[in-house]
Formats: C-alpha cells, structure tokens, sequence
C-alpha cells in the first residue's frame, strides 16, 4: 500500500504517488512519445479502483485538461477517498493554450472546477505557470486570490506549478505546495526540493518519468533508478503520474513499494 504524507499545515495527507489525468480528456498537443486514445468511462473506473487498491489517493487535474475535470466529477465526485488538485491559470482550446491570472479569472476558475468536480471545497489549486513565475508570483494577483479563497474555505491548499527555481523558492514562503520538474536528466529544481523539506511544504513532482521517455536514461532499469532518484530527497510529497495503461500503473507502483521498502 502506498503510504501518504502531510502537506504543511493543511490537514491533508498525500499518497506518495498520484495519478495525473490529463490523458483522460485531452490527447492532443501533450508531449508524450506515442499517440493515445482517451478511455472510455469503464477504462478510467477501472484505473481509478486499481489506483485506490494500492493506496493512490491523490489525483491531479486542471482545466486546461480537456474533459478530464468533468470526467472525474462524474466519477468520483465528492467522495473524500480522493484529493483533487486542480489548477488556475491556462485556458486551453483549440489547440492553443492561453494564460489568463486576473483576480476574475482565478475565482471563475475555481467556481467553474467546484461545479465541474462536484465539490464543496477544492483540495489543492496550483498555478500553472507560463514559465514567468516570478511575474506571475510578484505582479499578478493570482497567489493573493488563491490565498483568499483559502481563507474563504473555497479551497483546502494552495500552490503553484512552477517552471524556475527563483519562483519554487518564492511560492515556498507564501503558499503549501510547489509541483516541479525533476528527473534524471533535469535536477535543476533541486533546490526548490529541499527547501521545502526545510520548511515543511508540500512538493509535487511533474515530468519525473520523463513524459514517458526513460530510454533517454543510460540505467539498465530506468523507471527503478527514477523512483530510487526521486525519492532519494526527503522533501519529496507526491510523484505524479501520468498513466491510462494499467500494466503501466502497476509498475509505478511495484517500482514505489520496492523503493521505498528499502
């Protein structure tokens, strides 16, 4: 079984894995190496069981994921065995992602992802950046609306989904969680990792498995050395994991309990 881990002072335990789902609404313009078909309701029931039985509980989303938001409603709704993080930020349509952080847009958004989810309170909302974090952070009022919100009890947790190293470390004084990149290829938000360990905040990992592309990795068992390399940094909450494929879920988890019973 997965265990699960605190997020600051949130009162919300995270499985160390989590489940990403934008594969179960959107299949076009995501840098995975092949092409996909989204699953039918059925298949994702079936994910999502298989991940609860293992001890998955946190399932990240957004927006800007197609129909995976409403999906998940529909399915899951407001059953409390799940954590949903959601994000506010990126618009996405036609193929072309926009990014909107007005203080509008942010409380629409998390209105539109209440009524989509089937929820009273939002988990966790993280701010997608567009790769300007410090702008984003500094000179919108994005953070300070998710930060009302929170004391408002629309949402549970806040965070962002950052791109530099300066932006991590500048969401870590003001908000609960920080999703990053990091692999074994890419290790500069490393950094950001270990603050948080310092400050007791919630990290995320995105693109630890490298979208799917491992064979870029020089180790005999690429998805072993990721979870062993991950996990290695103590400030590490949550891989998440993008997967529809349950032989794929399934080695993501032996590869977590194999690691982390070491």
């Amino acid at each position: 079984m997965t265990p699960h881990v605190k997020i600051a002072d949130t009162g919300l335990s995270v499985s160390r894995l989590g489940l990403g789902t934008v594969k179960f609404g959107r299949n076009e313009e995501v840098k995975y190496p092949e092409s996909f078909e989204i699953p039918d309701d059925q298949q994702v029931l079936a994910l999502l069981s298989q991940a609860h039985d293992a001890g998955i509980n946190l399932l990240d989303t957004a927006p800007a994921y197609g129909s995976a938001q409403q999906r998940l409603g529909k399915l899951v709704g407001n059953n409390d065995d799940w954590l949903i993080c959601s994000k506010v930020g990126e618009r996405f349509a036609n193929g072309i992602s926009e990014y909107v952080y007005t203080e509008a847009e942010t409380r629409q958004t998390v209105e539109n992802s209440l009524r989509d989810l089937k929820r009273e309170a939002l988990d966790i909302v993280l701010i997608h950046s567009n790769g300007d974090d410090l702008h984003v952070l500094q000179e919108t009022p994005v953070m300070e609306t998710l930060l009302r919100l929170k004391q408002e009890g629309k949402i549970r947790a806040a965070g962002v989904s950052s791109k530099t190293v300066a932006g991590g470390l500048l969401a870590l004084q003001h908000l609960d969680v920080v999703m990053c990149m990091y692999n074994l290829l890419e290790t500069d938000e490393l950094p950001v990792i270990l603050a948080a360990s310092e400050s007791d905040k919630g990290i995320f990992i995105k693109k630890g498995l490298m979208s799917g592309h491992l064979d870029k990795a020089s180790q005999d068992n690429p998805l072993l050395a990721s979870y062993r390399h991950i996990f290695a940094q103590p400030g590490v909450s949550s891989l998440i994991v993008g997967t529809i494929n349950p032989q794929h879920l399934q080695q993501n988890i032996d590869a977590l309990n194999t690691v982390l019973a070491v």
